[in-house]
């Protein structure tokens, strides 16, 4: 691969990262912690994620356990869920919240699908957008004469290849939840 090409690799990476945490969030037959760990909660005059004020696991396939580091937030943390777009009510137990997810309905999963669809195509706009920054630097090069007309239709042919295989990839993890969404 041109060296060109070899050094943006890195934003691609990025964009796939992304996606794959953004999908993480997007609920599927089992609850993932995921689900609620991006969770804004107002506490002590500060916003934290959810994610740094309590431990989160999945003691069963449909429900979340919230267990705050400090048992004086437990009503912070409530609020947020319920002015989350979740649609959960949480179960306070003492210093303990539990979430009960109801199983998903075929009317749910189809609207995950598209909103999984929706994500798919903003990553790969994401994906074009960068590829026209670095094809226009790769011209810009050879018109400034730092590399010859064949190294920039080399690196063009490069970037053209890297661009597919990543939306390939892209392709595979939608693939992947699509199927993970459907499963019931």
């Amino acid at each position: 691969m041109h060296p060109l090409v070899q050094k943006n690799k890195e934003q691609y990476e990025k964009t796939l990262e992304f996606l794959k945490s953004d999908l993480g969030s997007l609920r599927t037959g089992r609850v993932a912690p995921s689900v609620v760990e991006k969770i804004k909660v107002e506490s002590y005059g500060t916003v934290s994620e959810l994610l740094q004020l309590a431990a989160i696991h999945t003691p069963e396939p449909q429900t979340i356990a919230i267990k705050p580091w400090d048992k004086n937030i437990v009503k912070d943390i409530e609020r947020a869920i319920q002015s989350s777009d979740l649609n959960v009510n949480p179960v306070v137990d003492g210093d303990l919240i539990r979430l009960n997810f109801p199983p998903l309905t075929e009317e749910r999963r189809k609207d995950l699908v598209k909103i999984l669809h929706k994500k798919l195509e903003d990553s790969r706009v994401t994906l074009r957008s960068q590829r026209e920054k670095n094809r226009e630097d790769i011209i810009a090069l050879e018109k400034a004469k730092e590399i010859s007309e064949d190294e920039k239709f080399q690196a063009l042919k490069d970037l053209d290849v890297m661009t597919k295989e990543y939306n390939d990839k892209i392709k595979v993890i939608g693939d992947q939840k699509e199927q993970e969404i459907m499963k019931v």
